[in-house]
Order: structure tokens, then C-alpha cells, then sequence
């Protein structure tokens, strides 16, 4: 039913010229709660040629869901007499917390790296903003060890042959959102692509919160930090000493 639909919305929509794109996703809020273990959205729509035909087989589609982004500084430990110890570091003014790309085909096979620059397709492509003056290769390592620290923990990955177009004019992708998944306002970007070129964009939204008790406790740590942190520090201490007089 939601693929006839979309289908309808798009002939609606045949009087543009360029390409039509109707993006839609499975879950408009993602919602934490305890024991969260992870879940997965289905990023799929559909596509028309400006003329109405039926022309999905002669285009490439690319989603891209990001994260909200976060600065962060990024440090590089260095061993000097048998001690591991903080040295040079860089900062980044717009890391996105999460990041992930799925496409019908490898990238390098879509687009050339200028446009996946513009575009941000791919995880090397992604726009980190870096702030202060440093060497570009160290500034290129840095950025190489921040997208690789995040895909170890599932926060960054990059999916080619991720995107199934069927019907000529369909399309979807999987994309699973780990268990520590930050909270945040999601964007899921598609676009379609021919002969090398972004001819259509669109943007569906997506929504990561924690609920129940999680959601308390993230509340509370914001609103009331200095009472949260004295009632952590005792929680702490009460269970230390219990934990003692129980296993003496």
C-alpha cells in the first residue's frame, strides 16, 4: 500500500522537470528505552523521470542518514619513557554523531570525489570542519582515526550496494542504529544520481529519544547537574560500602 502511495504522491508531482523523488521512513521517532539493544529503519520511495516514465533503472540512489553534529577534540597518545601520554591533538567543530551511507552501487562508481565531497557520500567525505592551524596529513590523520574510532563502535558505516531499486522506480535501504545510538534530530538525505551527477535531492526527518527512566535521568543530569552529581557520588559510596560489608 505505502509503495502505490507513493506512487500516486509522485504523479502528482509530474508537471517539474527534473527528477521526483518521495522519500519515506519506516520510523519517525526511535525511542530508547532500558534494555534498547539496537534497532533498524527502512529508508525507502520512489523516483520518477521528468517525463513520468518509469525510469529508476537508469539512476543510482544514495541515502545518507546523519547524526546531530557535536565539536570534539581528538588526542594522540605518545609513548615517552614507557608512558603512554597525551601529545599533539586537533579539533573538530562539527563531527556528526552518527553516520551512515547506503548506495546502489560503490560510490567511487556513482560520482567522482569532488561531488562526493559536495555531498558528503561517504564516510572519508564527511565535512568535519576542522578549527586551528594544523599540517594538513596530520590534520588528514586525525580525521582518518576519528571516523575509524566511530565505525568500531557502529556510530559511522558506509553500505555500498545497500540501496535495492526495484520496479524501476522503488527503492530501499536497511540502515541499523546501534545500541548506544546518541539522541538527537536524525536527517536521512537521498539522492539520485546520473551519469555522475546529483539531479534530485530529498530530506525525511527522524527523531532518537530516550524514554521512561532513561529520559529522567538524562533530564535530570541537564536541568540539575549539581544535584545529580551529589546523588551519584552517594550512590556510588552507599554501594561501595554495601558491596564491602556483604562480601567480608
Amino acid at each position: 500500500m505505502r509503495g502505490v502511495f507513493l506512487l500516486i504522491a509522485a504523479l502528482f508531482l509530474m508537471g517539474q522537470r527534473d527528477a521526483i523523488l518521495v522519500p519515506e521512513v519506516s520510523q519517525k521517532e526511535v525511542q530508547v528505552r532500558q534494555g534498547f539493544t539496537g534497532t533498524e529503519l527502512l529508508l525507502y520511495g520512489a523516483i520518477l523521470d521528468p517525463a513520468g516514465r518509469r525510469a529508476g533503472a537508469e539512476y543510482d540512489i544514495v541515502v545518507v542518514l546523519k547524526g546531530p553534529t557535536q565539536p570534539i577534540r581528538m588526542r594522540e597518545k605518545e609513548r615517552i619513557v614507557g608512558i603512554w601520554i597525551n601529545a599533539e591533538s586537533s579539533d573538530f567543530r562539527s563531527a556528526p554523531s552518527f553516520f551512515a551511507v547506503a548506495s546502489s552501487r560503490p560510490i567511487k562508481g556513482i560520482v567522482d570525489d569532488r561531488t562526493a565531497a559536495i555531498y558528503e557520500l561517504g564516510t572519508e567525505f564527511i565535512q568535519l570542519s576542522p578549527s586551528g592551524q594544523i599540517d594538513p596529513e596530520k590534520q588528514a590523520r586525525f580525521a582518518a582515526g576519528l571516523v575509524d574510532q566511530r565505525h568500531r563502535k557502529g556510530l559511522y558505516t558506509q553500505i555500498d550496494g545497500g540501496v535495492t531499486i526495484s520496479e524501476q522506480v522503488l527503492y530501499h535501504a536497511r540502515i541499523s542504529l546501534p545500541s548506544n545510538v546518541p539522541t538527537g534530530k536524525y536527517t536521512a538525505e537521498t539522492f539520485a544520481i546520473t551519469n555522475g551527477r546529483v539531479i534530485a535531492s530529498a530530506v525525511a526527518d527522524v527523531e532518537v529519544r530516550k524514554v521512561g527512566f532513561e529520559r529522567f535521568v538524562e533530564m535530570a543530569s541537564q536541568q540539575y547537574s549539581l544535584i545529580y552529581g551529589i546523588v551519584a557520588v552517594c550512590l556510588s559510596i552507599g554501594m561501595g560500602f554495601l558491596a564491602g560489608r556483604l562480601f567480608r
